[in-house]
Formats: C-alpha cells, structure tokens, sequence
C-alpha cells in the first residue's frame, strides 16, 4: 500500500502566471509584446477566437484534430520549424494544449516524440508557452503531461516533463460560451472525472484532496446551470476553475480506472475524451465505492445526489446525473459492438500507469463486464 495523506512526499508544478475572469483572454497581447514570433495553435473551431487574444502578427494553424497523433503533432512540428517561434500559444482545449506543449519543446528537432515519451526525458523549453483554455474539462493548461495517440498502435502515448508547464494560463470564461450544451456537459464531466478520480486514488493526496473537493464541489453547482445558459458567465467561470483544479489533481496524483477506460473509446470509436470519460465515470465510481465508502459519499453529497456509497445507489444516482445533463450513455448508440469490448477491456487493463493507481484492483473480466454494463 502506498503511503497516504501528508506523509507521503509530491510535487506540484503550477503556471509560472494565471490570469482569470471575463475578459482575459485579452490580456494576453501585452503579456506578449516582447515576442516578435508567435504560434498560435487552434482548431478550426477556435481559430476564430485568435482576434481575442489582443496579438499582433501571429502565424495561426488550425489544424489540431479532437484527438491528435503523432501524424498531427509532425504537421505542426513542420510549421513551427519553418517560424522559430519565441512564443507558442495554445487556443482551445486539451488536444491543442496538448501539442503546443510538445511544440514548444520539441520544434529544433534535437529530440523525437519517441524520445521523450515517459516521465522527465524533455531536455528543454525552446519558446515561451501561453495556454488559453476554451473549453472546460481537461485542465491541460494547468499540468505538465501531453497525450498524443500512436497512429499505428492506437495506444496513448503520455509525455510529462516541468519543462512543458505554461507561463501563462488564461481562464476567459468568455471563450467558453459558444461551446454547445452537449460538450459542455461531456468536458465539464471529465474534469470531474479528474477531481474524483484523484481523490478516492490509492495515491491520493491531503493538498490534492484539497483541490478535488473544490473542483467536484464547482462542478455540482454549476454545471447544470452551464449545460441550461451557455452564457452564464458565473456558471461558465466556475466550470473554468473547476478544470483547472482538476488539472492540478493530474499532475502529482493522477487518474486511474476511469480514464484507462475510457482510452480505448477514444482511439478506437473516436468519441471525445470528455464524452468517454462521462460514459464510464459513474460505473468506476459505483465499482470504487465498496474500498472508498466515505469518499464516496462526499462526491456523491457535493453533486447533489445524497451521500450514498452502496454501489448500486452510486451507479444509478451517478448516471442519473450525467443523463440529467443529456449524455447519451449507451455505448450501442455510439457505435460500439459488442465484439469489441474485449479487446478493449484488454487496451485499457494494460494501461498499468492508471490501473495501478486505482483503489480496487480490477481484472480484465471486469473492465469487459463494466464496457457491458455501459453497452
């Protein structure tokens, strides 16, 4: 067992700078004035929010898919050779966060993506790194992991290393208001997800606790409201720093059986990472409850759903929750066969950097049976 509570040694790495509240995203541009060659990596979605970032004479590339390869991150390796960038920034969620990351220390060439996969292989930083969250979930901005899937392999390969920790982190809940309600719930969910997650961890943490009850206790009362009035700014701000906690949680403790569930559903069915985690978060949860009773019953209490730790209540309340929010929770309908869940149940019981972390121990029999119970 490892050592539990404030006995057990951590390290927690947060942006050098945080600038957060309505209208933040503005501020960027005197941050950067210094800089005479910026990167900006967006989506297509994002990339029209660029004019909010108050730049001048940026080089924008907005081809950052949902859930980039190695393919997409030589593609914006490529651009960014060609600029020498003093500055990359980040516009959007944790995908395009993700690879300005990797970009910003990897863009001379001297070292590989295969080269850095792992903990703390990352030499350097070649450029400044801005990160301007436009979604709330993943809390990327917050961290110093990046997660890029093998084109070949399908597997997510993760690189964490200091070196890829923002200078600056923008939280302009104004950037999120446009992000349609189905999104809003999948990625508020998963940023959840990380909060939870950390906290009934068997790695967990009395500082990370911390910031795990208040993200999972934001996202009880303002993700509804979120989901309901995309413009709420108070709701939309909240969700934000909701995140953005969660993103703490990742760095010294991490996720466990949920997120290595929901893996596979990402790289094999390309559903969103928010929307994977949403699916399998109530199922991990209920599974967790009979080792973590009382910390259960917390989560449970904070997302208005009673503090309940019998599995059954756990999983019905906690599904009730995110079919609350509209999250269509049946695998079946989002494409899924049923001859591929062991195959999958085998992806995700392989990925021992989260497994290991879980608080119950969980055969491969019961990762399928759960994918079953989510068919």
């Amino acid at each position: 067992m490892t050592t539990q509570g404030m006995a057990r040694a951590i390290t927690l790495h947060q942006p050098k700078r945080l600038e957060i509240g309505a209208g933040a995203a503005a501020r960027l541009g005197d941050w950067a004035a210094g800089y005479s060659r910026v990167l900006v990596l967006a989506t297509p979605h994002t990339a029209g929010l660029v004019d909010r970032l108050g730049l001048h004479g940026a080089t924008v590339f907005t081809d950052v898919p949902p859930e980039p390869d190695d393919i997409a991150l030589t593609a914006a390796l490529a651009v960014a050779q060609s600029l020498r960038p003093d500055l990359v920034v980040g516009l959007g969620g944790g995908s395009v966060m993700d690879v300005a990351k990797l970009v910003a220390c990897l863009w001379d060439g001297s070292q590989m993506l295969a080269d850095v996969v792992g903990p703390n292989k990352v030499e350097r930083r070649l450029s400044a790194l801005a990160q301007v969250a436009t979604t709330a979930g993943t809390g990327s901005e917050a961290g110093i992991r990046a997660l890029v899937t093998n084109s070949q392999t399908h597997a997510k390969m993760a690189v964490e290393s200091p070196h890829m920790l923002a200078d600056l982190a923008i939280l302009d809940p104004e950037l999120t208001f446009s992000v349609p309600p189905a999104i809003t719930a999948a990625t508020g969910v998963d940023a959840m997800a990380h909060c939870v997650e950390a906290f009934t961890n068997i790695r967990a943490h009395d500082l990370i606790d911390g910031y795990a009850r208040m993200g999972f206790g934001l996202v009880g009362r303002y993700l509804g409201r979120a989901v309901a009035n995309g413009t709420d700014a108070e709701a939309r701000a909240g969700m934000m720093l909701a995140s953005y906690y969660g993103g703490l949680c990742l760095g010294p403790v991490n996720t466990a059986a949920g997120h290595a569930l929901a893996y596979p559903l990402g790289t094999r069915l390309r559903l969103p990472h928010g929307l994977a985690n949403a699916i399998i978060f109530p199922h991990v949860l209920a599974f967790n409850a009979a080792v973590r009773p009382e910390k259960t019953a917390e989560v449970m209490a904070a997302l208005g759903l009673g503090a309940v730790a019998e599995p059954d209540a756990v999983l019905t309340r906690a599904a009730g929750f995110c079919q609350g929010l509209r999250i269509e929770m049946r695998l079946s309908a989002h494409g899924a066969k049923a001859d591929d869940l062991p195959q999958w149940a085998a992806e995700a019981h392989a990925i021992r950097r989260l497994m290991d972390n879980n608080p119950r121990d969980m055969s491969v029999a019961e990762v399928e049976a759960i994918y079953r119970a989510a068919f």
